[in-house]
């Protein structure tokens, strides 16, 4: 029978057994409440404080980051408008030389067409004059000759062809003909 005795000693109440269970269990609550629990919840709560704190930080971050993401986009969009209006001005500024550039070719053309044709009228009256001079000193020198000589039709046509032969190559050498007395 020992077997039964020893499955009614656990199932029995015992009223010591209960009171030394229970003060133990409270003094141990209250030992590890001291040494234990008031540490590991001061652990527990520093640590809920810190990441409360990151938290609140990585907000305060992001809501940084977002606001730094605007001022870059609206500086790149500012650079951006700025660029394209320095473009068009650039644009307008070659334009305008452009015209410039293209008046003032045509204003030194039409000055250099001017000059051209005023050198030529000066030419071209001087080149008169000079044939009125030689047709002028070719009469005085056939006069001077038809004077020195008498002379019938066939020796005056001869005379000034030779004369006029004469004229040619002196023309063609120093462009005045000779003058002889």
């Amino acid at each position: 029978m020992p077997i039964i005795l020893a499955a009614s000693s656990l199932v029995d109440v015992r009223p010591g057994l209960i009171f030394w269970t229970l003060v133990t269990f409270f003094l141990v609550a209250l030992l590890l409440r001291r040494v234990a629990w008031g540490p590991i919840l001061k652990v527990v709560d520093e640590r809920e404080k810190a990441i409360a704190a990151s938290i609140e930080s990585a907000k305060r971050e992001r809501a940084e980051a977002e606001r730094l993401l605007a001022e870059q986009k609206d500086a790149i969009q500012k650079a951006r408008a700025e660029a394209a209006e320095m473009m068009r001005r650039n644009a307008e500024d070659v334009e305008k030389l452009r015209n410039e550039l293209i008046s003032k070719a045509r204003a030194e053309a039409e000055a250099q067409k001017t000059d051209a044709l005023r050198e030529i009228q000066n030419e071209k009256a001087k080149a008169v004059n000079e044939v009125k001079n030689i047709a002028a000193e070719l009469a005085i020198q056939i006069a001077e000759r038809l004077l020195n000589e008498r002379l019938d039709a066939t020796k005056q046509k001869e005379l000034a062809s030779q004369y006029l032969a004469e004229i040619s190559r002196t023309a063609g050498s120093s462009g005045r003909p000779e003058t002889r007395g």
